[in-house]
């Protein structure tokens, strides 16, 4: 446990200190150096990297000119500080928005060192080298704030790696650095059969970060990995609490700060169930806790000998969550239309495929437990503001392994986020045209509708609430992928039912179908990890083979609406399946019989890239950073 202490206090700067006071000693240099390797290999044991005091940027500076440019980082501004939005709040509305902010930022630091060990290191490297005038540096800085790490895919699915040997590893930094999985799975084995169940238990749970202890791992929850951190923030969240409007969300955020003082999930779980019937607030604050970055837990479903030891011992392993923060003005007018479609939930329901053989969270005969709200965003932290490929224009959460839906009942919140989708300059439209005279028939061009892509999404987002709630974890790591999958497949098969019932308009179900079809065309062939995009050639190859859609030889697309929606009702089908038999075996041959990336995709793919030249992006929020200061 020794080791423990020194990583909590720098075992970086110990291990300098350490080494100069035996250099006055006069000891020799092997034995420096010897005592060095050992502390390395100390380090290893807590991904901590002693040896990265100085990093090697990976990036020439023709490469980072380019990929900072205008054409190729795209921006999205947050609220400024003269927003309409904000200076219509009430004062003590604006004094907790500042609190909020400064609480969502300590976000930024915590899970930079859940993504990856070297981040925060790497971040201090480049802020002293930009101090001495390192032009490279200062670019890579650019870059580096807005993947939030120093490891990230583009939008061509490259991985970028700003720090010359620094890569990214399959448990990010929530395991230690050198954990393979075959080594991983053995630990495992090894502590169930010494019947150390319950410290595998928390080492496969989705909230802990995992250390090496001589040859065993231990997991420590992240409340007490940063209890500092999250004490400021709890600190932060009751002041805001105290100047509120609205007392439904002062009781949200008193339960959250109790969460953030105490390892204990089900303080998480009430203030999750509070959240979630939040509708009629001025302000939006959420941690949000999503699990598709860690491609190391759910493995273990791969091996027979380990998923045995753990369906006996009643084990369900959970990825673990990585954590965003989200602040925003709640849009009253927006949230209005949104809410249309809550009465139409248990309606979707009722056409679920296999309805009657699981569980769902909206209930076909009962008032759906779902809010929804459309927000105009101040800042996003964290994980929710990566801007890895793309960045996230919604969310539904709590999801289905949270403690507020599996012990508590509690329902889910559906939050909208208005300054990532809405294209609001010129120069943003001209490229939409563009893009869509080089890839989509011209007879199709009058169907296209941006806001299209918005009602698409509600659909989606309202869809993680249908199918199966439950038993879709021996999926593994394609557990993502086909409940992403899913949430398409019942935006698009439930159009016909919603525009019957008077959701939807016939031209604007036309128009849901021919845009879901155009954006979802690709710049590259994306790699297994990202479940959202991978979900996306699944479905294009899938049309394409149903004859919904075609790609021609030169790269257009041509939509048959007719056949779109059943050839979705059709994939959902499927897909439920898939969910409800839980097998990783049918769940992996689902997917690769899917993801299949054709000479007609690669064709629109360079097509697309003509017109658009975007390869990352960055968010700016100039309110934020105002009230950061105050």
């Amino acid at each position: 446990m020794e080791i423990n202490r020194l990583n909590k206090n720098n075992i970086n700067l110990f291990g300098k200190n350490y080494i100069n006071k035996d250099d006055n000693k006069n000891i020799k240099k092997d034995n420096s150096q010897k005592l060095v390797e050992e502390l390395n290999k100390m380090s290893m044991i807590n991904n901590v990297n002693i040896n990265k005091k100085d990093y090697e940027l990976n990036l020439s500076m023709e490469e980072l000119e380019k990929r900072t440019h205008k054409d190729y980082l795209t921006t999205k501004k947050m609220l400024t500080v003269d927003a309409p939005e904000y200076l219509e709040l009430a004062d003590g509305d604006k004094e907790a928005l500042k609190h909020l902010v400064k609480a969502a930022k300590v976000l930024d630091k915590v899970n930079m060192q859940l993504d990856n060990p070297n981040n925060l290191p790497f971040q201090e490297y480049l802020e002293k080298e930009i101090a001495k005038g390192n032009e490279q540096a200062k670019l890579t800085k650019i870059l580096f704030d807005a993947q939030k790490g120093v490891c990230s895919l583009d939008r061509e699915s490259n991985m970028i790696e700003l720090a010359k040997g620094v890569k990214e590893r399959a448990g990010k930094g929530v395991y230690p650095q050198d954990l393979e999985k075959e080594e991983f799975h053995n630990i495992l084995i090894k502590m169930l059969k010494e019947g150390k169940i319950d410290e595998v238990a928390k080492i496969l749970n989705q909230r802990s970060v995992v250390e090496r202890v001589g040859n065993e791992l231990v997991a420590t929850d992240y409340v007490d990995k940063f209890k500092d951190d999250f004490a400021y923030m709890a600190s932060e969240l009751e002041k805001a609490a105290e100047t509120s409007t609205n007392e439904d969300f002062n009781e949200f955020l008193k339960l959250q700060a109790k969460a953030l003082r105490t390892a204990d999930p089900m303080l998480d779980a009430y203030a999750d169930k509070k959240w979630a019937t939040l509708q009629d607030t001025p302000l939006e604050f959420t941690i949000t806790r999503e699990n598709y970055s860690d491609e190391l837990t759910e493995t273990v479903v791969e091996n027979p000998e380990l998923k045995k030891l753990l369906d006996e011992n009643g084990i369900t392993p959970v990825a673990k969550d990585f954590l965003g923060g989200r602040v925003g003005i709640v849009n009253k007018k927006g949230t209005e239309a949104i809410l249309g479609v809550k009465n139409y939930l248990p309606l979707m329901a009722q056409n679920m495929p296999f309805k009657d053989s699981y569980i769902q969270n909206i209930s076909p005969d009962k008032e759906s437990k779902q809010t929804m709200v459309d927000v105009d965003l101040v800042a996003v932290n964290g994980d929710v503001g990566e801007f890895r490929a793309g960045i996230t224009l919604a969310e539904n959460l709590p999801n289905d392994d949270k403690l507020s839906i599996i012990e508590l009942d509690g329902g889910r919140r559906n939050v909208y986020h208005r300054q990532i989708r809405l294209i609001t300059s010129d120069d943003a439209r001209e490229k939409m045209k563009k893009r869509l005279d080089a890839t989509l028939n011209p007879e199709l061009h009058k169907y296209y509708n941006d806001e299209a892509d918005h009602w698409f999404t509600v659909g989606h987002e309202n869809g993680h609430s249908l199918g199966p709630k439950s038993g879709t974890e021996g999926l593994g790591k394609y557990k993502s992928i086909i409940e992403e999958n899913k949430a398409d497949m019942v935006s698009l098969a439930m159009l016909d039912v919603l525009t019957e019932a008077g959701m939807y308009t016939p031209e604007q179900r036309n128009q849901i179908i021919v845009t879901y079809a155009a954006d979802n065309m690709m710049t590259s062939k994306p790699t297994l990890s990202q479940a959202h995009r991978v979900r996306s050639v699944m479905q294009n190859y899938y049309f394409i083979k149903e004859g919904a859609m075609e790609i021609s030889k030169d790269g257009i697309l041509n939509v048959n609406i007719e056949k779109m929606i059943p050839t979705a009702k059709k994939m959902l089908e499927e897909i439920i399946q898939v969910q409800m038999k839980g097998d990783f075996s049918k769940g992996e041959k689902y997917v690769m019989d899917n993801f299949v990336w054709t000479p007609e995709m690669q064709t629109m793919s360079e097509n697309i890239k003509k017109v658009s030249k975007t390869l990352n992006g960055k968010v700016e929020s100039p309110l934020a950073d105002k009230l950061l200061n105050e």
